[in-house]
């Protein structure tokens, strides 16, 4: 089953929009896990087996892991999400963008070494620095096109029409992406919470194509703005993600599964607004 048919399975199976991203941050584990070289490992397996009949996927970020020398936790999480609940995805947050002969070799860290079904995408070196994670046509490829920061209007709202007709960067490259790289079907585009406006013209452009939206929870953005402006038709269309709100819910809570207990709770909440202007 390839990436794009697992999302729709887990959309139906779970009815759920919600995507769990992993950042673990050290610094604010509970009590029992600082200072063990595990920590990592058995802080996201434990918030992964707590939600994942809640989620959609999940979305380890990668710098949370590198930055600790965890790489090998990193592989040892993705494994167990597999094995543990078959059928959720993972996408691995990263962000690249390179040269075709480096992405080449991206493409084998996240998909052979890592074994992720997704990888976030940035675009800006055009499609040549893209083909090398199209070459896996089971795998995602879910590209930055209107980003949830507020420094992402710096660029992505330029005007780059032509011929007197205005086009804005963030709409030209959902265009590209839609019409022109989406040949296996596999590709997604990110698109923030923070801007509805902008969710609903992506939308408007792409059809169908899934939309991985960061910004809810901690960062603020609107969930049922998102969810009326990014739904499809059938009312799915969406990978709606919360990392810190549902990951650290319960982290003060001094037993040893308190802080999944509470991750749980959090993450059915949050299911549970989503459905409700689905």
């Amino acid at each position: 089953m390839n990436f794009i048919e697992s999302l729709n399975r887990a959309w139906t199976t779970n009815n759920s929009l919600l995507c769990v991203g992993l950042d673990p941050d050290p610094l604010k584990f509970p009590p029992h896990l600082k200072g063990r070289p595990d920590a990592i490992l058995e802080f996201c397996t434990r918030i992964a087996d707590a939600t994942a009949h809640l989620v959609c996927c999940f979305k380890p970020q990668i710098a949370y892991f590198a930055a600790q020398r965890a790489e090998s936790q990193l592989e040892a999480l993705i494994s167990h999400i597999h094995t543990r609940h078959p059928g959720i995805p993972v996408i691995l947050d990263a962000k690249r963008g390179d040269i075709g002969s480096t992405a080449e070799q991206y493409a084998v860290e996240i998909f052979e070494r890592y074994r992720a079904d997704a990888i976030t995408v940035n675009p800006y070196m055009g499609r040549d620095s893209v083909e090398p994670y199209l070459a896996y046509p089971d795998k995602g490829v879910i590209l930055l096109c209107r980003t949830s920061n507020p420094g992402g209007s710096d660029l992505q709202f330029l005007d780059v029409g032509t011929t007197g007709r205005p086009e804005k960067l963030y709409e030209r490259v959902a265009r590209l992406v839609a019409r022109e790289w989406n040949a296996n079907g596999q590709c997604a585009l990110v698109v923030g919470a923070t801007f509805p406006g902008e969710i609903a013209r992506v939308r408007e452009i792409v059809g169908d194509l899934p939309l991985l939206v960061p910004g809810i929870g901690a960062q603020g953005g609107d969930v049922q703005a998102t969810v009326q402006a990014g739904r499809t038709g059938n009312g799915n269309g969406l990978i709606v993600n919360s990392s810190r709100a549902i990951l650290y819910a319960g982290v003060k809570d001094s037993s040893e599964t308190g802080y999944a207990d509470a991750a749980r709770r959090v993450a059915l909440e949050t299911r549970d607004t989503i459905n409700r202007y689905r």
